[in-house]
């Protein structure tokens, strides 16, 4: 198991200004939703990484970065600044044919965009926050058959530790499934010197594809690592799904800091099967989300997942603003 000092942990953890609770800081929402739906992209294997290895696909990258900028502009809100490295791991590299070298320059390539997003943040006066994203070993809605802590520790500590040379504020694991896999994220990056978050996806009933609960999951992932973690998440889900797993309350809602919503009130398994974009409607989900303001008191961190663009995120900042 790794050793996790604690005193360094918490000196990381200072360093995150979304942790500073006085100020609400705007992330993007659905990147590969968009690109695939709204350009008419093809992305193998979901990947919107390779986009980055030519100029074409770096710009538009950007251009899409810039949308979500300028709601943070607008609202003088800080910036999170997510990397398109979702599917930037070794399973999914070795399936879209890039050799262990390749894959670690391009993923110091997406922190290299992200400063020039940083620096165009800073322009205005805006503190803007770059984080590696970190994706599941496996299918993002599906645990399949989910790693040990040990072996995910194991797995994703390549990504990791590329990104903690790099200027990378944090990594982040969007859409764990499973608290093993968060665990060994959360090991991996202790072990390589940068803070962590974690972002749970679950189900229309509230709970992980495994069918543990989401307090339960924060819970067991805090005592398995000394509370290690910067901070969780909650992602690819409508309010609707989640809403019922808050109501109780609890010390566990204080280490929620941010939350990426679906658009689509569908499952997962429904929108896996999906051939049309589910855009839902961006004012009731913004109006949806902010109503869980009262049981969400550290969340700081706001924006959208899978169907949701500029026009989400713009309303859900709004709102949340609003109620």
């Amino acid at each position: 198991m790794t050793v996790i000092d604690n005193d360094v942990d918490e000196s990381r953890r200072s360093q995150l200004p979304q942790l500073l609770g006085d100020g609400l800081f705007v992330t993007d929402g659905g990147l590969e939703t968009e690109l695939i739906f709204h350009d008419g992209l093809d992305l193998p294997a979901f990947a919107a990484f390779p986009l980055l290895e030519n100029a074409p696909g770096r710009a538009r990258l950007r251009r899409y970065y810039e949308g979500f900028l300028d709601i943070a502009r607008a609202h003088r809100a800080g910036f999170v600044m997510e990397t398109p490295t979702w599917r930037a791991n070794p399973d999914w590299a070795v399936e879209l044919g890039y050799s262990t070298e390749r894959l670690d320059a391009v993923n110091r390539a997406a922190v290299d965009l992200a400063e020039e997003v940083r620096s165009a943040a800073a322009v205005d006066g805006l503190t803007a926050v770059v984080s590696g994203c970190i994706g599941p070993r496996g299918d993002g809605y599906d645990p399949g058959e989910a790693m040990t802590a040990e072996e995910a520790q194991r797995y994703h500590s390549a990504q990791i530790e590329t990104l903690a040379t790099t200027s990378a504020d944090q990594v982040t694991a969007i859409t764990m499934t499973n608290v093993a896999e968060a665990i060994g994220v959360v090991r991996a990056a202790s072990a390589a010197g940068i803070a962590s978050a974690v972002s749970f996806t679950v189900e229309t009933d509230g709970r992980l594809p495994t069918g543990q609960a989401l307090q339960q999951a924060i819970e067991q992932v805090d005592a398995e690592t000394d509370a290690a973690a910067a901070y969780f998440m909650v992602n690819c889900a409508h309010p609707t799904h989640f809403g019922g797993a808050l109501e109780a309350g609890g010390a566990w809602l204080a280490r929620v800091v941010g939350v990426r919503v679906n658009s689509s009130v569908r499952s997962h398994a429904e929108l896996d099967a999906a051939t049309e974009l589910d855009e839902g409607n961006p004012d009731e989900l913004a109006a949806g989300l902010a109503e869980l303001r009262v049981h969400l008191p550290a969340v700081t961190v706001l924006g959208g997942c899978c169907g949701t663009d500029a026009r989400h995120v713009a309303a859900i900042v709004s709102a949340w603003r609003a109620n």
